[in-house]
């Protein structure tokens, strides 16, 4: 009898952000300090109308907001115990060193507002913690990293095993945190609510 198996495995994780923190975090109370963060980050609002992304990110204009804002120090310590869980089960031999948190920030996604597909260079672990997810906003939709060398390969049937899709789509809920492995190609679609998709994304380095 034949045996398969599955080789090279991609991983998620996935758990409620406040199982591993010390300090729980408030998700109103980092929802209400992110919009007042966007409202006053002139930079950030410079940088997103000029590079045309919708809605209002972080990324490029604030490097410090776990210096600037306590609840965000709560949040990066919280996000360090789930990283070493995750990459304990990844199997990593760090040489005794910890993955660090080189990159933290705010992305507020407004009705039609999308991220376009990426990955994260220069880093080891991503992921995002859910701060506000309205009623019919997007998932976050995954790529098969082999998708690229697939050539000929016949599409999937819509009923085969998750495993098995091109494109997974993953729906978090408030209060979650996903980690995946940087060079894991993903994109937020479209947000189709009329409220905005909050979260928090940040890179995890080995230094």
């Amino acid at each position: 009898m034949a045996e398969i198996t599955s080789l090279f495995v991609t991983r998620l994780y996935r758990a409620a952000l406040n199982e591993l923190a010390k300090k729980k975090i408030d998700y109103s109370e980092l929802e209400t300090t992110c919009i007042a963060i966007a409202e006053d980050d002139e930079a950030g609002q410079e940088w997103c109308e000029a590079n045309g992304y919708p809605g209002y990110t972080s990324y490029a204009s604030l490097d410090d907001l776990p210096w600037r804002m306590p609840i965000f120090g709560d949040l990066e310590k919280a996000l360090d115990k789930h990283v070493a869980a995750f990459c304990d089960s990844l199997g990593f031999d760090l040489q005794g060193k910890k993955l660090k948190c080189n990159s933290l920030w705010i992305n507020i996604l407004p009705e039609g507002g999308t991220h376009a597909s990426h990955i994260h260079p220069h880093s080891v672990i991503s992921g995002t913690t859910y701060v506000s997810m309205p009623e019919g906003t997007s998932s976050l939709k995954l790529e098969d990293p082999r998708l690229p060398m697939m050539m000929m390969a016949p599409v999937v049937k819509k009923g085969a095993a998750q495993e098995l899709q091109r494109f997974v789509y993953v729906k978090p809920v408030v209060g979650d945190v996903l980690l995946w492995e940087s060079w894991l190609r993903h994109e937020v679609p479209m947000n189709m609510a009329e409220e905005d998709r909050i979260s928090v994304s940040f890179n995890y380095g080995w230094e």
